[in-house]
């Protein structure tokens, strides 16, 4: 089974667009205005700080309160020094694969969706489809928090929300939630022969480090589980360090990376909170006794909000109506949901294709995955038209 010529058209133009997150993604979300435009739907923009990125979002059908939002990002992660068979931003088609970076990640579930607009308008709905398209998933989480923000803007928001990342169009109704941080240490340099003058920032990175790896410990052992998940608790994981030049000469500077993968009901911001508190109690004095100024910063890189959708809610039983396959699951890893479900939207996570090819050289996704994923988004329409 295909996905049909206009997904599948759609989807070409959209991989054309190069929106490696450190780039722009004007091109692609003003072509999405244009083309939504010829169909008389209006979409509006939330820009960026810099306005050089922005979020779109449309309603099809009555401005009324109620209806279901479809949501992806628009941005995608970089094929640098990956080994492409051929140019990544060129759909190719390959024994039923439509083979592109963000073929899966996940131009093609928004492929779907716009295909699906001419559809939905002929179906007469009473209650709305939102399509909202966001930003910097990849990287930053920074577009979707604006977006969702606005949402009661133009109209009332609305009542669910399916996140179409790839789960091969299973119903993902819970994961973890993501919090990254880079960490500087600065303190004071000096021939490690008189280290009782020095400030030795790398040491101080080092217990921070260790810190970290001690609290996982104890969360792994006696902290909150939560079941589906693998590994059913939330973990803390450093992945870059960087200080020192050579052995006689002490450090003023380190820098390290740590991020916190958090189950539903935690918060990993917490943990920040805590490793901040205990080296003002422990690290700090000793390091400023010899440099007043010597301290630690730490900026975010990411912050995710933990998704579960609430026991009972009608929104897993509307998407397994509408083709959504098997049962409910629980992954480790994070999206747009969490921003939703926190913003009083009951979300759910369901798109096409299979996460394992995301990120990969020669990034793909299956025409009949595409095609079950539009035959999704119709069932959809036909609820909202009832």
């Amino acid at each position: 089974m295909g996905a049909g010529p206009q997904a599948v058209e759609v989807l070409a133009r959209l991989v054309a667009f190069d929106t490696t997150s450190a780039r722009s993604n004007l091109d692609l979300v003003r072509y999405v205005q244009a083309e939504l435009a010829t169909q008389g739907v209006e979409s509006r923009l939330v820009h960026d700080p810099v306005q050089d990125k922005a979020a779109l979002h449309a309603i099809i059908g009555p401005a009324v309160p109620g209806g279901v939002a479809l949501s992806a990002h628009s941005d995608c992660v970089p094929v640098a020094g990956q080994a492409w068979t051929g140019d990544p931003f060129a759909l190719r088609h390959q024994h039923g694969r439509l083979v592109g970076r963000g073929s899966v990640d996940m131009k093609g579930f928004w492929a779907c969706a716009m295909a699906a607009v001419p559809g939905l308008l002929a179906k007469g709905l009473k209650r709305p489809v939102h399509l909202c398209l966001s930003f910097d998933e990849e990287t930053t989480f920074a577009g979707a928090p604006l977006l969702v923000g606005s949402l009661g803007q133009a109209a009332p928001p609305p009542e669910f929300c399916v996140v179409g990342e790839p789960t091969g169009m299973t119903p993902v109704v819970a994961h973890k939630g993501y919090a990254s941080w880079n960490v500087r240490v600065t303190g004071r340099t000096g021939h490690s022969s008189l280290t009782h003058r020095t400030a030795n920032a790398l040491e101080a990175a080092a217990e921070a480090v260790a810190w970290l790896k001690r609290d996982a410990r104890r969360i792994a052992a006696d902290g909150k589980q939560a079941a589906g998940f693998e590994p059913p608790w939330s973990t803390i994981h450093t992945g870059t360090f960087q200080a020192g030049t050579i052995l006689n000469i002490v450090p003023d500077l380190a820098e390290f990376v740590f991020e916190v993968r958090s189950i539903p009901g935690e918060d990993g911001r917490l943990v920040l909170a805590a490793l901040e508190a205990w080296l003002a109690a422990e690290v700090l004095p000793g390091l400023r006794a010899a440099a007043p100024d010597a301290g630690f910063t730490f900026a975010t890189r990411c912050y995710a909000p933990p998704f579960e959708l609430p026991a009972g809610s009608a929104l897993l039983g509307l998407a397994q109506s509408c083709g959504a396959r098997g049962g409910a699951l629980r992954v480790p890893y994070g999206t747009e949901a969490g921003v939703f479900q926190r913003a009083g939207i009951d979300s759910i996570v369901c798109g096409p294709g299979q996460v394992a090819q995301a990120h990969q050289p020669d990034e793909w996704i299956e025409e009949a995955e595409m095609a079950a994923c539009c035959a999704f988004i119709d069932r959809l329409g036909d609820a909202l038209a009832a």
